[in-house]
């Protein structure tokens, strides 16, 4: 009976050690150790197999080793070894999900199945965790037995290039963070009113003018109240800043622009770790950068706009786009460009925050109104929005909005991004509209991410805690209404980002408690448990190069 109980026991003590190992963001459905005491080793000698439909996994891997571990490894797709290699295959077995894959190591190999090829990829991620957070001569993979698959199909994360220019080399390593956490969506918020981002052959002024503005706001924007604080809510109207504000920019000219060769790069680059590039042209209001460059598709065509050099103040200077058949000819010319470049079904056109008194106020705009039997602004933004999207679904294609596209009407086949809290969300589902939910309280990583933040932010503190504990889903919906949950996805907006340390610092660890939230099973979200595997993870963070605040470390 003693040898029993002290077998068990024995058992008990080698799962438990093996657990300790796994430490996988985000949580795999299924996690079985303690299949044996014997470890895989990844030495010079082991073979990568993979056939060349598979090479994006196995290149993806080989460089990754290659990149962190100092070893280079063989992809060797014609080996009839079984033993010392990774073996990448196809499988045409039955599967609970498309992106579902199963991983599966032992003492002579480690094996990744999937029925797709972003399934196999989504292994390859996984296994990357089971490596060690150190370099090393020969690399351990415990033995497991993965199988795993998503909960949301989408799975997004954007990022605002107009306020700050990115360059190309780190726009990719940004979609390669979005591709190591399983993410499969990347928003790439390119124009605004603060700087044009993309090359438009038809219409070169964009670039020459609209892509450079002529300073940048020092500091905070002034409010009552932001004296004192390190973060700041962004205003929304003209009326929360002081009359006497003195509101100051460093004069420093910023800007930049992609060209077209260098988005399809991008774009290439993420097709192969099976992330979707969804392009953002922002209409009917954010369009200051292109109101500079052709002022004759604003509702004021004598005035001389700017590139705007200030954040906020939406009702003083955030002119919008004049609903007139000028106008859409020139957006449709934009987004056709556009559409060539982005093989994705989808693009996002913007729609939020379009301050109504610019058509109020314009005799133009009431005679469009007039002429279309539209009753209010409301109703004409939706005229605007429902005419671009014939046209992008003449294309092929389906637009995206954020949820002030519902005012007025929502169009036919748009999907919405609910930023505004989840009321949004709610909305579209209940019309059986695809819904993404970003709230800005809950998912906004330009936000502090302490109570008391060191550096320059905007917005309430969205603690990690809170990122981690946001549910996609809100209880209101019926289980008919929330398949319209198409997923969610986290924004990064770039007022007071100048640089890549600082996107670090702002998306990590939060991308972590992100990518739980939209792939693990809602039942094993535990936010304990993931702090206590965002240790391991903090120690790749290390590895790889990657900006954290070291604060995680003090608890």
């Amino acid at each position: 009976m003693k040898k029993i109980i002290f077998l068990l026991l024995s058992i008990a003590f080698y799962n438990s050690l093996s657990a300790q190992e796994i430490n996988i963001i985000p949580q795999p459905v299924s996690v079985k150790t303690g299949l044996s005491t014997e470890k895989f080793i990844i030495d010079k000698n082991t073979e990568i197999i993979s056939n060349d439909s598979l090479s994006n996994s196995g290149l993806f891997l080989q460089s990754y080793i290659q990149k962190y571990y100092d070893l280079k490894l063989r992809i060797n797709p014609n080996s009839t070894s079984r033993k010392n290699i990774i073996k990448l295959e196809l499988v045409k077995r039955l599967l609970k999900d498309s992106n579902e894959y199963e991983l599966i190591s032992n003492h002579d190999q480690t094996m990744v199945y999937a029925n797709s090829e972003n399934g196999l990829f989504y292994g390859i991620q996984t296994l990357i965790q089971l490596l060690p957070e150190v370099k090393s001569a020969s690399l351990q993979v415990p033995a497991v037995h993965i199988t795993d698959y998503p909960r949301f199909e989408y799975r997004g994360m954007h990022l605002d290039v107009s306020r700050h220019f990115f360059d190309v080399d780190f726009v990719k390593q940004y979609i390669d963070y979005l591709a190591l956490h399983k993410m499969n969506y990347f928003h790439w918020h390119l124009t605004d009113d603060h700087g044009w981002r993309i090359e438009i052959k038809k219409y070169p002024k964009l670039t020459e003018i609209g892509a450079w503005r002529n300073g940048s706001i020092i500091g905070l924007w002034p409010g009552k109240g932001n004296e004192n604080i390190k973060y700041q809510v962004l205003p929304t109207a003209i009326n929360i800043t002081p009359k006497n504000a003195v509101i100051k920019t460093d004069g420093v000219k910023h800007g930049g622009f992609y060209t077209q060769e260098q988005i399809k790069e991008v774009v290439e680059y993420a097709a192969k770790r099976y992330v979707t590039i969804i392009p953002e042209i922002e209409m009917p209001a954010h369009s200051m950068a292109v109101l500079a460059a052709y002022p004759e598709l604003g509702t004021e065509p004598n005035k001389k706009y700017a590139v705007a050099e200030t954040w906020g103040m939406m009702n003083k200077y955030n002119n919008v786009l004049q609903a007139s058949d000028t106008t859409f000819k020139f957006l449709e010319n934009v987004l056709a460009e556009v559409m060539e470049l982005f093989p994705s079904p989808y693009i996002h056109i913007g729609g939020d925050e379009a301050s109504k008194v610019w058509w109020k106020q314009s005799a133009a705009s009431q005679q469009i109104m007039k002429a279309n039997g539209l009753k209010t602004e409301s109703e004409l933004q939706s005229y605007f929005i429902r005419r671009i999207e014939k046209f992008v679904n003449g294309k092929g294609k389906t637009i995206i909005g954020w949820n002030e596209i519902l005012q007025g009407g929502l169009a036919p086949n748009a999907v919405v991004m609910s930023w505004q809290g989840e009321k949004g969300g709610i909305e579209a589902a209940k019309q059986n509209h695809k819904a993404i939910m970003t709230p800005e309280d809950k998912v906004y990583f330009n936000h502090s991410q302490f109570v008391k933040e060191d550096s320059l932010t905007a917005g309430k503190p969205s603690l990690l805690a809170d990122v981690y504990n946001y549910e996609p889903i809100p209880a209101e919906l019926s289980a008919e209404q929330a398949k319209y949950i198409w997923g969610g996805q986290g924004c990064l907006w770039s007022e007071y980002i100048t640089n890549p340390a600082k996107v670090q610092y702002q998306l990590f660890p939060r991308l972590d408690a992100l990518s739980e939230i939209l792939w693990s099973p809602k039942e094993k979200r535990n936010y304990s448990d993931f702090q206590k595997r965002l240790k391991t993870q903090f120690k790749r963070y290390d590895l790889t190069g990657i900006t954290y605040s070291k604060r995680y470390l003090e608890n």
